[in-house]
């Protein structure tokens, strides 16, 4: 199965570099690790975090791919496709 939605997104610039930026705007620091969403360049928390943020801005936005924001890591993930990439 090929994913179309992995092959066609972009990387745009990340929103915020300090962290997810939904934990910070409640004044949490509490993540695991972070994911940037290839559409609009949200950071948010993976879904092993307690908040899950990436996720939930999946299903707000509808921005169907992330990358893992993590240093030396450069996988991408479809949420549509359920893909990696």
């Amino acid at each position: 199965m090929i994913c179309m939605h992995l092959n066609a997104a972009d990387k745009p610039e990340p929103q915020t570099r300090e962290g997810c930026q939904d934990c910070l705007a409640a004044g949490s620091r509490d993540w695991v690790h972070l994911r940037l969403c290839l559409t609009c360049g949200h950071v948010g928390c993976c879904d092993s975090s307690p908040m899950r943020h990436a996720s939930a801005h999946f299903r707000a936005a509808g921005h169907p791919v992330i990358q893992s924001f993590q240093p030396g890591e450069d996988w991408r993930w479809c949420y549509v496709d359920e893909m990696v990439g």
